[in-house]
């Protein structure tokens, strides 16, 4: 069996994810990237988390005074006090001669000043971290490549020795790269920087996996944040495969009774037809089960969502009092699509979320910087992650168009989905009217009818199967017969009977009334019908 790798902390949160636990103890690490993709931060982040640890640490610092060093890190609220310095920057004695680094091999140089100082604070202090920042810097202190390749082999091996987990940048150029010093490592760390922002990768790794792939990076206040990319696989959970209603009747008839916990339904229609009215639904329902939903919503403000949901008698105030929601405006383009796949990870690991919804698919694609087959390959991820933990997943999909020749979904969507609802505007002795009806249900049969869709001041509504029209999906509805649409919504005429039968009345408010006392949640006393 084999012996488990002892890990040291980066300090850094989320590489450590990407290294499956961190450094291995004892080993030398090469960090390298262009200038200014944090390094050096890196580099700090690494010590004071050794430093936490009680552990004696050191900054090699070759290029950068300690004085600057020390002030950079003030100003990102990195505490360095407990790390020890040994400043070899060019301003100091040391680079004013011309001197040798050979640490091994003093004979073979001038002057053993510098490697004299290196050597001995090492033996004196035991550290158990060691950072140096550049290595490179080295090769032009170094009479030839030979020699620089020796001495690092060799400094390497003296800091191993000494039972230090050991960390360097690199700085490559055109002229000199720093390929020598991949092989020589254990491992490399390679940070870029470009105009879509900051990422991180590990190309080798020793005795170990790794996360792969670009993983983004980011640097504010308190330091190095890293997001790995989310690799579904390496999540599941164990469920219940379970049917969830809406609480429309009339909807969970079409469905078959509702939509699959751990499946990916698709609300596809055109703007303004009713898709996240419908969404929310499914919430609502799961909010009287005690369970939690969150909306991410790429297309709409917080506030507007919540007005319009409150008007039509789905409480979400009410429901995110009690924490069975949570609405998060998701701003453009200050996320990459793999920090947006972590926040969502995030909520539903640590609140145990049931439903996530995603509004909308357009959104999500102009919101997030990234490109559009990198979004479609993340948006991929999410769903199979969220599938993979048992969460049940509804993308609203908006189509260009409002009527006219019926469109399923975006191009790339349509094989993420377990299930497909459509809503459209269809025009009827002109007159805007809406249906829906479902395309697609791979975990059961499901009604092949389309009926009227609205939406009311009691909530969603859906009439009974229009039999006798024709035509909605070529873009040319007629009916076949006179019946035509029926003049009163469902929930509106189940309010009047339930009225009827408890009051002997059917008046308006007095349904009203009804309707508020058998609610889950209280409604919107206003009165306004919802166009």
């Amino acid at each position: 069996m084999q012996e488990a790798l002892e890990r040291v902390s980066t300090g850094v949160a989320g590489l450590d994810e990407v290294l499956n636990g961190g450094l291995v103890k004892n080993r030398t690490y090469m960090v390298r990237g262009q200038p200014g993709a944090g390094k050096s931060i890196l580099g700090l982040e690494f010590l004071v988390a050794g430093a936490d640890e009680g552990e004696d640490v050191m900054y090699v610092n070759m290029e950068e005074p300690e004085a600057e060093i020390r002030k950079n890190a003030a100003s990102l609220g990195i505490d360095v006090g407990d790390v020890e310095f040994l400043d070899l920057s060019p301003d100091s004695e040391f680079f004013s001669e011309d001197l040798s680094y050979d640490i091994f091999a003093p004979e073979e140089v001038e002057d053993g000043a510098i490697t004299d100082r290196i050597s001995e604070r090492v033996e004196e202090t035991s550290p158990e971290r060691i950072f140096v920042d550049p290595i490179s810097q080295l090769r032009h202190l170094s009479p030839d490549e030979y020699q620089f390749r020796k001495e690092v082999l060799s400094f390497m091996q003296f800091l191993k020795e000494q039972g230090a987990t050991v960390l360097f940048t690199s700085q490559a150029t055109p002229t000199t790269p720093d390929d020598d010093l991949q092989f020589m490592c254990d491992g490399v760390v390679e940070l870029e920087r470009t105009e879509q922002g900051r990422s991180i990768t590990v190309p080798k790794f020793r005795g170990s996996r790794t996360l792969d792939g670009d993983h983004v990076l980011r640097i504010d206040h308190g330091g190095i944040t890293v997001y790995p990319r989310l690799a579904p696989q390496q999540h599941e959970k164990s469920f219940e495969l379970e049917t969830l209603p809406s609480g429309v009747p009339e909807l969970d008839r079409l469905l078959n009774g509702g939509i699959e916990r751990g499946t990916v339904t698709i609300v596809t229609g055109s703007p303004g037809v009713g898709k996240t009215t419908t969404g929310v639904q499914f919430m609502k329902e799961a909010a009287g089960r005690g369970e939690r939903s969150v909306v991410y919503s790429f297309e709409e403000a917080k506030n507007t969502l919540v007005h319009r949901c409150e008007s039509i008698n789905i409480p979400v105030e009410t429901m995110m009092d009690k924490g069975t929601l949570a609405i998060e405006e998701v701003e453009a383009l200050q996320l990459s699509a793999t920090e947006f796949a972590h926040m969502v990870r995030q909520e539903v690991e640590e609140n145990d979320t049931s439903i996530v919804m995603i509004d909308g698919v357009e959104g999500y694609k102009q919101a997030l910087r990234d490109g559009d087959d990198e979004l479609a390959r993340e948006l991929h991820s999410v769903c199979r992650y969220l599938k993979n933990m048992g969460v049940t997943v509804i993308l609203m999909n908006e189509i260009p168009t409002v009527v006219g020749e019926f469109q399923l979904t975006q191009a790339g969507l349509s094989y993420l989905s377990d299930s497909i609802v459509f809503i459209q505007h269809i025009e009827m002795n002109s007159r805007m009217r809406k249906v829906i009806g479902v395309l697609k249900k791979r975990t059961s049969d499901f009604e092949r009818n389309v009926r009227e869709f609205r939406i009311t001041e009691y909530g969603v509504d859906i009439g009974e199967p229009l039999d006798g029209l024709t035509g909605i999906l070529t873009g040319n509805p007629t009916f076949e017969h006179t019946s035509g649409f029926p003049d009163e919504p469902n929930s509106r005429r189940r309010a009047r009977e339930n009225t009827r039968d408890m009051f002997g009345t059917d008046d308006r408010d007095s349904a009203r009334r009804d309707v508020d006392r058998h609610a889950d949640y209280p409604t919107d006393e206003s009165g306004r019908d919802h166009p």
